[in-house]
Parts: structure tokens; C-alpha cells; sequence
């Protein structure tokens, strides 16, 4: 197996586990806030035993900390509201919702560079607005604040995956993911202390939970991100992406075998999904054939 083999196979596996995440989601009873607090909490504690997490902190800027920790804000509300989405509705509309985040990136990316959008990726966000409504159509209407829910975490999935972007360069990858898990458990922290006596965020999960929490943490969050970073070192961008557009399509898959959610969901939401996922599936294949196109 050539290195470019192994890294494609190896990042489908990391977007399989991904897909995991909105079932895990699903069949975890702690509340939206409570369940993203102790992900984020034992992947930070996690870290914290790793030493070279730490190497990696001390040798950035504190100023590049503190942005570091402003994402982990934007990451701490793209997980409340994309968990908050499957508790409202189901594994499959939070995963579909999330297949929005490209059209998000289209319009944030350029407002952020400060440059016009570019026409082709307006063109594609628009197109995709037929298979939204399909969706909401296909969707009972007990789950439609789901629907809502979603579309605002895949746009602060947008943003923040956007200005990890910008922020990177040679940031040692899991150091970044520690701080910004750091800020999500000390921001939920905070608000628990805002919230009723009713709506605890620190709830202490039965055997049950915990140990789906300690996989949704460690499997599906430590592991393929690791993972992911080596794979990467063998693979373009434009195979990357084509590889983690797949993380709806395999979430949804797995809700139907796994959790039988095709029962709560009309044909159309599926000829919603299946037109969201044709537009965001040609956009790596026509930017790729624009970049030919200029260099020729």
C-alpha cells in the first residue's frame, strides 16, 4: 500500500468516527450542555497528561493563546447547538444541517479576507437552498427546531473551522485543540453558575453514559484527530475535502442501521440530502477545474 493509499483509507476512518459523533449524541441522555462539558473536559484532561501538549503551549505567543481561546468559544457553541439540534430532532437532521457548513464558508472566508465571494460559490450556496427546503419539508414539524439549531452550529462550524485556518501556521495542532477544549469547559463552566437550580450543567453521568462519553472523547475526537494530522501529510486539499464531505452521508447511514431513523423521516428529506450533497460535492471538482482552467 503506497503512502497516498494508506492516507486516504486513513482518513475515511477518522471521518467514520466523526459520523459516530451524532449517534453518540443521540443515545447519550445528559442534556446538550451537560454531555459537551465532559467531552470537552476529558479530551482537555486528556491532553494535560501529554507532555508534549504542554511543550507546544509554552512556545506559543500569549497573544495567539488568547485568540486560541476565543475559537474554543466558537467550537464550545458549534457543539451545544449541533447536540442541542439532535436532542430537538434526530442524529440525521443535526448531520444534514452540518453538510451547510461549505455554503457558510463561502460567504465568512471572503468577508474575512476582505475580497468579493466568488461567483461560482455564491452560485453553489444558492442552488442549495432547494434541497434546505426539501429537508424542512421531509422533517415532522415537532423536529423543525432542530432544523434551525443546526444551520446556526454548522455556521459557527463555519467560522471557527475558518479562522483555525487563518490562525494556525505552525501551531502544534493538539496543543490548539487543548486550549480551545479549555475554554469550551471553563465558558460552561461560567454559564452553569448562571442557570437554574433546575438545569445543572455539571451532572455527574451513570455507567452508561460515561462510558459512551469516554468514547465520544477518546474515539471519536482524540484518536481521528491524531489521526487525521498524519494523514494529511500525504493528502491534498482537494482529497481531504472531498473525504470529509462524506461525514453527513456516513451519520446518516449509520442512524438508519443503527437507530431506524428513516421511519421518522419523509422521502423528501432525502431527496433534500441527496441534492445538499451533490452541490457540495462538485465544489472541490469545479474549483479544481478553475485552478486547470487559469493555469493553462
Amino acid at each position: 500500500m503506497t503512502a497516498h493509499s494508506r492516507a486516504w483509507f486513513q482518513i475515511h476512518v477518522c471521518v467514520v468516527l466523526w459520523g459516530f459523533t451524532a449517534i453518540l449524541g443521540r443515545l447519550i441522555t445528559l442534556r446538550a450542555l451537560p454531555l459537551v462539558w465532559w467531552r470537552m473536559l476529558l479530551v482537555t484532561l486528556a491532553l494535560a497528561l501529554w507532555p508534549p501538549f504542554w511543550t507546544g503551549v509554552r512556545q506559543m505567543p500569549r497573544r495567539l493563546i488568547a485568540i486560541y481561546l476565543g475559537i474554543g468559544v466558537l467550537v464550545t457553541l458549534h457543539w451545544v447547538t449541533f447536540y442541542g439540534s439532535i436532542k430537538l430532532s434526530n442524529a440525521s437532521v443535526a448531520a444534514t444541517c452540518m453538510a451547510l457548513t461549505p455554503v457558510f464558508v463561502s460567504f465568512i472566508e471572503p468577508l474575512l479576507a476582505r475580497r468579493r465571494p466568488r461567483l461560482v460559490e455564491v452560485g453553489m450556496s444558492i442552488a442549495a437552498l432547494p434541497g434546505v427546503a426539501l429537508v424542512v419539508r421531509g422533517t415532522p414539524a415537532g423536529m423543525r427546531d432542530g432544523i434551525l439549531v443546526g444551520a446556526f452550529s454548522s455556521l459557527m462550524a463555519a467560522l471557527f473551522s475558518t479562522l483555525n485556518k487563518r490562525t494556525i501556521g505552525a501551531s502544534p495542532a493538539l496543543a490548539v485543540t487543548g486550549i480551545q477544549m479549555a475554554a469550551g469547559v471553563v465558558v460552561l463552566s461560567a454559564i452553569a453558575v448562571l442557570l437554574p437550580v433546575g438545569e445543572p450543567i455539571v451532572v455527574r453521568p451513570d455507567l452508561r453514559d460515561g462510558l459512551l462519553l469516554f468514547a465520544l472523547s477518546m474515539a471519536c475526537t482524540l484518536f481521528p484527530y491524531a489521526l487525521a494530522l498524519v494523514a494529511l501529510r500525504h493528502l491534498s486539499a482537494f482529497d481531504t475535502t472531498l473525504a470529509v464531505n462524506m461525514e453527513p452521508v456516513y451519520a446518516i447511514v449509520l442512524a438508519i442501521l443503527l437507530l431506524n431513523e428513516q421511519r421518522d423521516l419523509e422521502p423528501s428529506f432525502y431527496f433534500g440530502v441527496a441534492l445538499i450533497m451533490a452541490i457540495v460535492f462538485s465544489h472541490p471538482w469545479v474549483k479544481r477545474r478553475q485552478s486547470v482552467v487559469r493555469s493553462s
